[in-house]
């Protein structure tokens, strides 16, 4: 049974029928669709055709997420990455993909399928075999990772916890909008396969690093992350630099996990464009 939305089979028609180059943008826990707004607008004025993908369960708004339904508890990575192949494979042009956070590991996973002609991971949550386990990370993860009922629940952040892990690089009354604005409750079961990769035999965020279909990678990571700090993207760099693709790195310097989202959005969308143009 399918699970594309009709919103997502509207953008995949127009797409289609633009006969330009598509872009798939994903998003990461605790945000939706909306979160790239600004990058839609952005890429279509720069001539791609955009399709945002949703998370099997997720609301059509931030409002309606807030209604309090849990449509995503136990939603995990393979199901994402089984709904956001469904909408790429309708695509008629191998797809540009962007994602953000654990939307920068599934872009990882639908370009070990062969479907993505480029991609860009932003802060991307850790696959398999990525083996650091900063203190900031662990800490921005703990109000899920600390209670293991939320496997099957899903979890809202407090603005404290928000501001810490994703909007500790701008000014409070940034975080606040930006809390406001984005933030909803996410699945819990994605930080759980994440956290324990290395630790089980599941394949849900395993990713063949040496894969030729993979097609050309960029990284970026910002510098003041505490969700996904340096270490962690630069260990997923290393493992993925092992491919025969075009593999980069690119730091932002003094933006946190809110690059996608804050005032600095832009420098971010600047990377992304620089690397699916050369």
């Amino acid at each position: 049974m399918s699970t594309i939305t009709e919103r997502e089979a509207q953008e995949v028609s127009a797409a289609n029928a633009s006969g330009k180059q598509p872009v798939v943008f994903i998003h990461g826990l605790w945000l939706l669709a909306s979160s790239w707004d600004a990058w839609r607008e952005r890429f279509e004025a720069e001539g791609y055709a955009t399709v945002i993908v949703d998370w099997p369960g997720d609301a059509a708004s931030v409002a309606e997420a807030r209604l309090g339904h849990d449509s995503l508890a136990g939603v995990g990575v393979q199901e994402v990455t089984d709904h956001i192949a469904e909408v790429v494979r309708g695509l008629t042009i191998k797809p540009i993909v962007i994602g953000h956070s654990f939307g920068g590991l599934l872009t990882q996973r639908i370009a070990d399928l062969g479907l993505a002609k480029a991609s860009v991971a932003i802060d991307p949550a850790p696959f398999k075999g990525v083996l650091p386990l900063p203190a900031s990370a662990l800490k921005s993860s703990s109000p899920v990772l600390s209670k293991p009922g939320n496997r099957k629940r899903t979890v809202t952040l407090t603005f404290d916890q928000f501001r810490y892990g994703f909007a500790n690089a701008v000014p409070e009354a940034e975080a606040r909008e930006l809390y406001e604005r984005y933030h909803v409750a996410g699945p819990g079961r994605p930080l759980f396969q994440a956290a324990f990769a290395n630790l089980s035999a599941g394949k849900a965020t395993k990713i063949d690093v040496r894969n030729p279909d993979r097609g050309p990678l960029l990284i970026i990571n910002g510098g003041e992350d505490h969700i996904v700090p340096n270490v962690l993207a630069k260990a997923a760099f290393k493992l993925q630099s092992k491919n025969p693709g075009r593999t980069e790195f690119r730091e932002i310097p003094g933006v946190g996990h809110s690059l996608v989202i804050d005032s600095r959005w832009g420098d971010v969308a600047d990377a992304a464009l620089e690397f699916i143009r050369s």
